[in-house]
């Protein structure tokens, strides 16, 4: 049966996206450590891919940064900033073998926002709003910073960025077919959104949260701080909630799951501070 050139066309556009959705595994990107995170992921997207994407947004970040004069401007913050991620980030490998090894970041943005991220492949960033707005010890400062690698871990970044071009790649497919198409936004972008300007799914806070508070307690950072911290999260705002909070949502539920993990890794923390 001989195919129109309409046709052919069309199934050759397609070949992209069927291509993306083939790529698809399923994989185990942490060890479960003592807090027991166990979930199996769906990647499109490889580490490496992702981890240079991340890369490329957090120099740009850092680039207008330093053009505002809003980087590293306070040098005793960025001492503390850095000191408590530099016992935080050795720790890593009781999730993963590789991640003390990574090519770690560590900066600070003058800037009122309650905020803080970790980009994939270990590119943080702590806002200055954070830590004079919240007070913090250097143990809630521990609580946020661990999250925020948590999420690096567990490469939810390149979990997300899967799950946002996989959906384009099926958004494609019908594209095709209806003679339409959209080149879509860059990786970078597209890490970048993921990161920083779109909220967490429970599942993913759930699984932060509790890493988290096992790398405190495994870097001798008491892990009940996290409690104080989503405490002081919740009471802060004037003008409308942390910034913070609108990608990583608080509940009544989340403090109740954060009190069990921090009991249940004392032990860890005990055992750090011999």
């Amino acid at each position: 049966m001989n195919m129109s050139p309409v046709i052919i066309k069309s199934w050759i556009g397609l070949l992209p996206a069927i291509l993306v959705l083939a790529a698809c595994e399923t994989v185990q990107t942490t060890q479960s450590g003592a807090v027991g995170v166990e979930r199996r992921q769906s990647m499109v997207l490889s580490s490496a891919e992702v981890n240079r994407a991340a890369d490329q947004s957090y120099q740009k970040t850092l680039q207008v940064a330093a053009q505002k004069g809003a980087l590293n401007r306070n040098p005793a913050q960025v001492r503390r900033v850095r000191a408590v991620a530099g016992r935080l980030i050795p720790v890593t490998g009781a999730f993963r073998s590789d991640a003390p090894g990574w090519r770690w970041e560590v900066n600070v943005i003058t800037s009122n926002d309650i905020n803080a991220w970790c980009m994939p492949g270990g590119k943080i960033a702590v806002y200055t709003g954070i830590l004079e707005k919240l007070n913090l010890s250097d143990d809630e400062l521990a609580a946020i910073i661990g999250h925020e690698i948590a999420h690096a871990l567990r490469e939810h970044g390149r979990e997300r960025a899967s799950q946002q071009v996989a959906q384009g790649a099926v958004l494609g497919i019908g594209a095709a077919l209806l003679g339409i198409g959209d080149a879509g936004a860059s990786l970078a972008n597209i890490v970048a959104d993921v990161t920083i300007g779109l909220p967490n799914s429970r599942e993913f806070e759930r699984e932060a949260d509790r890493m988290g508070v096992e790398l405190a307690a495994r870097a001798g950072y008491d892990p009940r701080a996290a409690i104080t911290l989503w405490q002081k999260m919740g009471q802060a705002g004037g003008g409308g909630p942390p910034q913070f909070l609108s990608t990583h949502p608080s509940s009544t539920s989340r403090i109740q799951d954060l009190q069990n993990y921090s009991a249940q890794v004392m032990p860890l923390y005990n055992a750090a501070r011999r």
